[in-house]
């Protein structure tokens, strides 16, 4: 619809030029008179009418004039002292600049708006072993859903029947395929990639994590910055102060003496439309849109431009070290066996043991010793203590079993769990016979991270509930400045009101167990995308995991902030240039026209340049 406008106001721009050009030719003809009036009326007519309707339609709804009634007026004061040239002028360049203002707009928006294309209309409901193909709204939770290879998932929904691989990219940024198997959880969008499948409905389609993006994408184009809202504010009594001046340079010469009437009413006209706040206006919305569309091409989800001003205020950074700085899937680092242990079968008991596990370092265990194995041993869990199984009449335990130590273990032991390695016992008969050790991995691109946020002077601050070691180990490692260890997540709201006392805190975490925490910081920062949690709690949300996003944010924000100054200050030089050439000069109507909708222009475009910023 937007794009059908912008051809519309671009085809009405185009006749009313041809109309100009034409009345311009025929004017040197004193027989045309009349015809050339008419055709400057038609093309003013024809390219104002856009502006004027938005123009009327804003005044009646918000009860107060606008700048597009300011330039209405003057137009009509051109013809009434008979400049129909200058009039029809007037109206075809600010017709253009609300052409390349809506141009602009929708460039701004491309990216915003992708996400809408993506939402799928329809879907193959499974009814008595019939595929009925109905509208997305009428799938309710519960319902069976066949996803075939190519197509998109419909709505969210967990795997009922089938293995594939699907490409997530719309809603996780992850450019790799995610292969799922029975009971995986898949979302609305993603599309399949490999064998047809059958999904359980988990939620409604207005729920799907597509749609609530989709709804705060909407809501984040709809929504007005504090600084958008202070300049609207001005802008509607501005307008009143520019018709306040118009009037009384149009009365107040010819009573002193300074001009004569149609002078003065031809400079309260050139002040109607020079005086107009049109680049001043422009300043801040087109960059914001920008800003938004540039961070969702890099796969960020902002909801509002609000907190990118935010953004440029924030003194600390909080980061929950589990899925934020680290990856939150432990990776086995060593397996300590005692000395004349064989490691084989034992290699294969613990493996076996840990298969009959849920543990969440249970499958990392099974990932690192990766053995297809024969062995059949019935394994218990133990609250509390861990897994216990008998073979071949030895009792293995893996876990916090009491048992008799092995000095050469527990010494190997206690020098890495002081490197931040957690420590996993393995014994056999009541004997410590070997130990596993478990480490978060660093993300890679957190210690690029830490140095950016370092070198702009902002201070880090890590929360984490693993031991003062390893807390220690990883901060130092990515050069993050404080820490907290042994902080569980109520702690980390008070935290965070501590240090609200005196800064300005960036909360990061990844929307899970940290939704207290993301609403009460200044700015919260989901890592990751795919829980209602995030989607709910957190105001940017960085959809493709990427830790390299953060230093990006900055900089936009930074960016955003300097075009954004850089368009005021040049839009009020313009203004006042003008205003005083006006009073001062004699400024034709046609060049102030130039001169005002140019800077409009100019400023729009100085915005667009943050289409371009990239991380």
């Amino acid at each position: 619809m937007k794009k059908f406008t912008v051809i519309t106001e671009a085809v009405a721009v185009v006749v009313a030029t041809i109309l100009i050009i034409i009345a311009y030719i025929l004017d040197s003809s004193p027989r045309e008179g009349y015809l050339v009036e008419y055709l400057y009326v038609f093309a003013f007519l024809i390219g104002g009418f856009a502006k004027a309707k938005e123009g009327i339609k804003a005044t009646i709804e918000d009860k107060s004039l606008n700048v597009e009634i300011l330039m209405i007026l003057a137009a009509i004061g051109a013809f009434i002292v008979g400049e129909f040239s200058e009039g029809a002028i007037l109206i075809f360049i600010f017709a253009v600049s609300g052409v390349l203002e809506s141009y602009a707009t929708q460039q701004s928006e491309k990216n915003l708006t992708a996400l809408l294309k993506l939402a799928p209309k329809t879907a193959n409901k499974l009814e008595y072993d019939i595929i009925i193909e109905v509208p997305i709204e009428d799938i309710q939770i519960g319902d069976f859903v066949v996803v075939r290879v190519g197509e998109q998932v419909p709505v969210d929904g967990i795997i009922k029947k089938g293995i594939t691989s699907f490409d997530q990219q719309a809603i996780t940024g992850e450019s790799m395929p995610r292969q799922v198997f029975i009971k995986d959880q898949v979302f609305a969008g993603s599309i399949n990639l490999e064998a047809q499948v059958i999904i359980e409905t988990t939620k409604d389609p207005k729920s799907s994590v597509m749609q609530q993006m989709i709804d705060l994408v909407e809501k984040a184009q709809k929504e007005k910055s504090p600084s958008q809202t202070k300049l609207d504010v001005f802008e509607k009594w501005y307008v009143y102060v520019v018709i306040g001046m118009a009037i009384a340079m149009m009365i107040l010469p010819p009573i002193f003496g300074i001009y004569d009437q149609e002078t003065s009413f031809y400079k309260g006209i050139v002040i109607l439309v020079v005086g107009s706040p049109c680049a001043l206006v422009a300043s801040i919305s087109p960059a914001m849109l920008a800003s938004l569309s540039s961070a969702a091409k890099e796969n960020i989800l902002i909801k509002s431009g609000r907190y990118l001003e935010i953004l440029k205020t924030i003194d600390l950074v909080i980061f929950d070290k589990t899925g934020t700085i680290t990856t939150g899937k432990p990776e086995v680092q060593n397996v300590v066996v005692a000395k004349d242990y064989p490691l084989y079968p034992l290699n294969s008991i613990i493996n076996n043991m840990e298969l009959q596990s849920t543990h969440p370092l249970a499958k990392a265990i099974v990932d690192h010793f990766y053995i297809s194995s024969s062995l059949e041993i019935e394994t218990s869990e133990i609250p509390g203590k861990g897994l216990e199984a008998t073979y071949e009449g030895v009792l293995y335990q893996i876990g916090r079993f009491e048992s008799e130590s092995d000095p050469y273990l527990e010494k190997r032991a206690d020098y890495l769990q002081k490197q931040g390695q957690t420590i996993v016992w393995v014994h056999a008969n009541n004997k410590q016979v070997a130990f596993i050790t478990l480490k978060d991995t660093i993300r890679k691109e957190a210690v690029d991270m830490i140095s950016y946020l370092n070198t702009c002077r902002v201070d880090t601050l890590m929360l984490t509930g693993d031991q003062r070691e390893t807390a220690h180990n990883i901060a130092n490692t990515v050069g993050i400045k404080r820490y907290i260890a042994n902080c569980f997540p109520k702690d980390k709201l008070e935290i965070i009101k501590q240090n609200q006392h005196n800064k300005k805190v960036l909360m990061v975490g990844d929307g899970l167990n940290d939704a207290p925490a993301l609403t009460q910081a200044n700015l919260g920062v989901a890592m990751g995308t795919g829980t209602d949690v995030s989607l709910e709690t957190a105001d940017m949300i960085i959809m493709n995991d990427d830790l390299s996003s953060l230093p990006y944010l900055f900089k936009l924000a930074k960016k955003m902030h300097v075009i954004t100054t850089q368009n005021i200050i040049f839009a009020l030089s313009i203004i006042i240039t003008l205003l005083i050439s006006n009073v001062f000069l004699d400024l034709a109507l046609p060049l102030g026209v130039i001169g005002h909708e140019g800077s409009t222009i100019l400023v729009i475009l100085n915005s667009l340049r943050l289409l371009k910023q990239k991380k």
